[in-house]
């Protein structure tokens, strides 16, 4: 006789239990429950190109999949795309590095996860920039690392100053230091003070990682690349924001000699390799689509331009000057004390998605995140409705938690 009793006898891994929500999802899924009951819904919330990928990527993947390209590849990639990373590094940073350093990973978050399980033992810091990517913290504390904050504010551009940054390594002596040019949430670029800062300051057993995933989206500055201060440094960087490939999930890493051969053990064994044909598309996406990817980064800039325009019509201001990928940190600070009820009431009121600052860590509250990856009218129209609900909250005079409704 089958026995249909549930047990519930095992118990939770205390790191994945300390795994919390990516706030930005749990926004996002409220989102799409209110579309679904008819609501009209401005998705200024998540960090995805709404441009289809370019079409010599879909040919090159539909060529490759009639030619049975759908098999398993070696797991640092398949030969010809590593060789095309590494052209795309000569022409575009004036480096050389050599095809057998690259690793191509199932999009930049496996790759993050990797180079952190190749570097990080049990109880390692490891100094991640806050606010910043919220992924960081939780893959450092997933394999048994301890996550310090790099705080980094408006006066500083969301970037690590030098001074910080040499007196954060000075205390934590941490074993990973992770930056990130262009920066998510705000936008902004480490400038030339804080490479040479990065490489003075860096002991030789302190490995750099740089997430260069939102390079090429560059609109006021340069975005330099930690190889061309740190021959030794590790990139993680992929094809989902300048090729707007999210849904390809087709990531890479840079790595010095030395490393190569342990993430390759690790690639095998978590991944085995990155999607076969989804690798030849990518060696098109690398060499011929020079004109499609200009066309995007031309039409994020207008776009930034006109919600940094629009924002000062109601009075916003950017935290710091958005310099590239597409988001826009905004202080909204003199409205609410919890920014997190801010965000999910203004999305019920209004119908706008946007991140709560609290997402990017402790240190983001008071802002919320808007992304511009949205047409000109989206981007409009949601700031019309942000404009208007946060001048009915002043007059109303709500200046701590959400408004009621």
């Amino acid at each position: 006789m089958r026995n249909n009793k549930t047990r519930h006898s095992w118990k939770l891994s205390r790191r994945a239990a300390e795994v919390g929500p990516f706030l930005v999802m749990e926004v996002l899924e409220r989102a799409l429950e209110l579309e679904r009951s008819g609501r009209s819904v401005i998705h200024l919330e998540v960090g995805e190109p709404d441009f289809d990928t370019p079409e010599p990527v879909r040919e090159a993947a539909v060529r490759a999949l009639r030619d049975g390209c759908t098999h398993y590849t070696h797991s640092l990639g398949r030969v010809e795309l590593r060789e095309a990373l590494s052209a795309w590094y000569r022409a575009r940073y004036g480096i050389e590095v050599s095809p057998d350093r690259f690793v191509v990973t199932v999009g930049s978050s496996s790759a993050m996860l990797l180079v952190f399980a190749a570097l990080i033992e049990e109880g390692d810091r490891v100094l991640v920039p806050e606010p910043g990517y919220p992924c960081y913290p939780k893959f450092v504390r997933l394999l048994g690392g301890r996550p310090r904050s790099l705080l980094v504010d408006a006066v500083t551009a969301f970037q690590p100053s030098p001074s910080r940054l040499l007196r954060a390594v000075e205390q934590e002596q941490p074993k990973v230091v992770v930056v990130n040019s262009p920066s998510n949430p705000a936008g902004t670029l480490l400038e030339e003070d804080g490479w040479q800062c990065l490489v003075d300051s860096t002991p030789a057993n302190t490995a750099v990682v740089s997430d260069e995933i939102y390079h090429g989206l560059v609109y006021e500055g340069t975005a330099r690349s930690v190889l061309e201060y740190l021959p030794d440094g590790v990139v993680v960087s992929g094809f989902s924001k300048l090729f707007a490939m999210t849904g390809w999930r087709l990531g890479w890493v840079v790595l010095p000699e030395p490393l190569v051969r342990t993430v390759r053990n690790l690639q095998q064994n978590l991944f085995i390799s990155a999607s076969d044909f989804a690798q030849i598309a990518a060696v098109a996406a690398l060499t011929q689509c020079d004109e499609q990817l200009e066309a995007m980064r031309s039409a994020y800039d207008r776009r930034r331009r006109l919600l940094l325009r629009d924002l000062e019509k109601w009075g916003l201001h950017p935290a710091a000057p958005p310099q590239g990928a597409f988001y826009v940190l905004v202080d909204v600070s003199p409205w609410t004390r919890d920014v997190l009820s801010f965000v999910l009431q203004l999305l019920e009121d209004t119908g706008v998605a946007v991140t709560p600052g609290t997402d990017f860590g402790a240190a983001g509250e008071g802002f919320i995140r808007l992304s511009y990856a949205v047409s000109e009218d989206d981007l409009e129209e949601g700031i019309d409705r942000l404009g208007r609900y946060l001048t009915e909250r002043r007059d109303r005079g709500s200046e701590g938690g959400p408004a009621k409704q």
